[in-house]
């Protein structure tokens, strides 16, 4: 989706770089004896000012909560996220489903891309691509993701490695949370519930 409201983001990048000329003009104390041709030569270091603000927008800036929404249209979901997961699994042994699954995701994301890994206690979980998308005919987010789920060695004798694909609803009232399903190519899918628990990057169940 589009990550930044391009008719302000026009507006702003214009009116970011004249203020970062007139700095320029003002710190090198031109400005007393200012003609045309002074104010041009000083253009090059305004674009290299500029583009080091760039820099650190796209690295840390995007991230202020006061950009949400009327400038940043995608949210930071980076960090720790836990909660469960309900299968429609069945086991084959007892004919019976099984009990809700506790998981953690853990959301890796920068400006330009996104990424997550999803534990249980028996498998692990990587995103192949993943993307923020608002839904068609409304405001909604969604948080969606491919990816390929890795059993633990010990249980693959019963859970193999296969794909899946997941689209979560993206919440952020009363309490920051993600909602909603997952299908795999072992043709089972299920309901997946998270709230966010902090910007910490856990590293294991």
């Amino acid at each position: 989706m589009e990550k930044i409201n391009n008719t302000i983001k026009i507006h702003a990048q214009i009116f970011t770089f004249l203020i970062i000329w007139a700095g320029v003009i003002l710190v090198t104390r031109t400005y007393s004896a200012l003609d045309l041709w002074t104010a041009v030569k000083l253009i090059p270091q305004a674009i290299s000012i500029y583009a080091i603000i760039g820099i650190i927008f796209t690295k840390w800036l995007w991230r202020w909560r006061f950009l949400q929404g009327w400038l940043i249209k995608i949210p930071d979901l980076q960090g720790t996220w836990r909660g469960e997961l309900k299968s429609d699994w069945i086991n084959p042994e007892t004919g019976k489903g099984i009990d809700p699954i506790l998981m953690v995701l853990v959301i890796r994301q920068t400006f330009s891309s996104i990424k997550c890994t999803l534990m249980t206690k028996e498998s692990s979980s990587y995103s192949t691509t993943a993307d923020i998308n608002v839904a068609s005919n409304s405001e909604d987010l969604y948080f969606t993701y491919n990816y390929t789920n890795r059993p633990k060695a010990t249980i693959r004798d019963r859970s193999a490695i296969h794909d899946g694909a997941s689209i979560l609803k993206i919440i952020n009232k009363p309490n920051k949370s993600l909602e909603g399903e997952y299908w795999t190519s072992r043709k089972t899918r299920g309901e997946m519930t998270l709230t966010f628990e902090s910007k910490d990057l856990v590293e294991r169940f």
